[in-house]
């Protein structure tokens, strides 16, 4: 089958899937349009570039467009994918030099990705303000720290990349203030695990302010200060991490169908409504295997799995993506946090009836050096017991223990099979009962007490 893939899109989901195509059918053409300068690398790294823990970004890179080359994939920098017409089956591309082309495709995988949300705020447009979605958005943020050498920053949006880079010019030496228009910060865990987000982020001194929404920036041509519900806040820089939505509107121009949160609807083979188009990872939806139903979790993971799944099909095989529980783990400071499956605010908006259960334990055993506090949190369905998700905080060991609560969600089980697992112990690792055991034995003792 010598047809012609082409791929939109050259970041985690765009290049796994024509990765993947190349290895499943060796006749096949592939291409991939990107409007980006960089292919295939790890945005997730960003936080730590801007703070030199990763001190080259070519590290952040996988493979390079000649790499590509070798594995009989053709990458194109810099060529923006402009309309898709599904009836001829083509893409028009504008190329570096701004001439545009059709291009012809049998098969087409969109992998557009998300941008980071920039409301249309008074100064928006002043330097000194920043996102940092993309490696050159990162390279200009370093530029602009080493020449300016800001003393002030404010963080808009509380969220996993909003922590991540609080630490990270907290790092370098800079007053953080961290303003977030919900309640409160982290808005993805419960409110006692965020108030443990918040409460690491003021120890290291990071100004936290909830309940208050960014209206602006003020400065002449730099920004030397931040318009907000509580008043104005001195700044240098502003970095804005409001959070991210879904590229979709050259498919949605294309009459590919829309789903949760206008993320391209797809079926478990990354199809699309439209024949021969498939999509996948920041601009595509899933479905949450807790819930059953369709959601918009953009993470890397998710990107190269669906990628993955793309490709494959769009290729000729018959590959299938269950589904996602929405596992993220992040660090701030010294600590690290997990969440994974529901909350329980998300099972109340689900219509499930839930309830949950935290403990407090330690990451080590007692008298071994590093230990730490640890929280778990477990949300359970009434009746049924089944474990609909979990949340994770504490010392340095901590977070990846949510992998084990990932697991469980995908096979729906109860918190007993969780109170029954062989973990494993050592003192450098876990107590004698891991805090998982622990927090499982919590919940079992509290259902059966509702029974």
């Amino acid at each position: 089958m010598g047809k012609r893939l082409i791929v939109i899109g050259g970041v985690a989901a765009g290049m796994s899937a024509a990765s993947k195509a190349a290895r499943q059918n060796k006749e096949m053409t592939i291409d991939v349009y990107t409007d980006e300068s960089y292919i295939s690398y790890s945005a997730c790294s960003l936080p730590y570039y801007t703070q030199d823990v990763i001190d080259n970004k070519e590290v952040m890179i996988a493979r390079s467009v000649a790499e590509f080359g070798e594995r009989g994939v053709r990458a194109h920098p810099q060529h923006k994918a402009l309309r898709v017409d599904p009836a001829k089956k083509a893409v028009l591309i504008r190329r570096p030099d701004s001439a545009e082309a059709w291009e012809a495709y049998d098969r087409l995988v969109i992998a557009t990705g998300a941008r980071p949300i920039v409301p249309p705020l008074p100064g928006i447009g002043l330097e000194g303000v920043f996102t940092v979605k993309q490696i050159p958005q990162a390279e200009r943020l370093k530029e602009y720290i080493a020449a300016r050498k800001p003393a002030r920053a404010v963080i808009a949006g509380g969220g996993f990349i909003g922590a991540e880079m609080a630490e990270a010019l907290l790092a370098l030496g800079l007053k953080v203030t961290v303003l977030e228009m919900a309640p409160r910060i982290m808005t993805l865990m419960d409110e006692d695990m965020a108030a443990l987000v918040a409460k690491e982020l003021r120890a290291a001194g990071a100004e936290v302010i909830t309940g208050a929404a960014l209206t602006g920036m003020l400065g002449e041509d730099r920004v030397n200060a931040v318009a907000s519900d509580s008043g104005e806040i001195a700044a240098d820089l502003v970095i804005l991490a409001i959070g991210v939505k879904p590229n979709t509107e050259i498919a949605q121009a294309a009459g590919i169908e829309l789903g949760f949160k206008n993320a391209i609807r797809v079926n478990e083979r990354m199809e699309t409504n439209l024949p021969d188009i498939y999509a996948a990872g920041d601009c595509a939806a899933a479905r949450h295997l807790v819930t059953g139903k369709e959601t918009y979790i953009p993470l890397g993971t998710t990107a190269n799995k669906q990628g993955k799944i793309a490709g494959e099909n769009a290729a000729g095989g018959q590959a299938v993506f269950k589904g996602v529980v929405g596992t993220t783990i992040f660090k701030v400071i010294e600590k690290e946090g997990a969440r994974t499956g529901l909350s329980l605010r998300e099972a109340g908006l689900a219509g499930i009836d839930a309830w949950e259960s935290t403990i407090t334990s330690y990451t080590r055993a007692a008298g071994y050096p590093g230990r730490g506090e640890i929280t778990v949190k477990l949300v359970v369905e009434k009746g049924s017991r089944r474990l609909l998700g979990g949340q994770i905080f504490g010392a340095a060991g901590a977070g990846k223990r949510i992998d084990v609560l990932a697991a469980l969600l995908q096979t729906g089980a109860s918190i007993d099979l969780l109170a029954e697992l062989d973990l494993a112990y050592a003192p450098p690792f876990s107590p004698v009962w891991d805090p998982l055991l622990v927090a499982a034995n919590q919940a079992v003792s509290k259902a059966d007490k509702m029974e």
